[in-house]
């Protein structure tokens, strides 16, 4: 499995994660996120939409609500797994037909129903460094994911004048 680490010093540094993660997802991809509460799972959440041309003040965490979908450039289906008390409640909300449709799935709290998600997928851990810093851990399972790394990795570069 590959392996990305990236520290985001602050929100600014979060958006440009998320709007690099955009650039490099393919047109049917899943984000399984994990994290403290406040560790920045929205907020990526947020950037990711926001590069797809969602407004990103309509991106709110759907811990009520559990799923909740936004349209911009790409079909976007942002769930939470929060107070989802079961594999069998969270599989009662369909995910399958979510994974499968032409659109980014994206998880909060995805450790929640670890054994309901299918094994190709980016997984994405964010830890809380320091007052405004974040350590995002992405880990490609499986191919497809291996290569958004790849793009991610070069798009980060570039965003920093660095060669790939």
């Amino acid at each position: 499995m590959q392996r990305l680490v990236h520290l985001a010093d602050d929100e600014s540094s979060t958006d440009a994660l998320g709007a690099a993660v955009a650039q490099s997802l393919p047109a049917r991809a899943l984000i399984c996120l994990r994290g403290t509460l406040g560790a920045g799972k929205t907020r990526l959440v947020q950037a990711i939409a926001a590069a797809s041309g969602v407004d990103r003040r309509d991106v709110v965490s759907p811990t009520f609500v559990l799923i909740q979908p936004y349209q911009g450039r790409h079909t976007i289906y942002h769930m939470d797994a929060y107070r989802v008390r079961s594999d069998e409640e969270f599989l009662d909300l369909g995910p399958d037909e979510y994974f499968e449709e032409v659109a980014w799935t994206i998880i909060e709290w995805a450790d929640r129903v670890e054994g309901c998600l299918p094994p190709e997928r980016l997984d994405v851990e964010i830890d809380v460094v320091g007052p405004t810093s974040r350590r995002f851990t992405l880990l490609a399972r499986g191919p497809t994911y291996e290569a958004v790394l790849r793009r991610l990795q070069a798009a980060l570069a570039s965003s920093r004048g660095e060669q790939s």
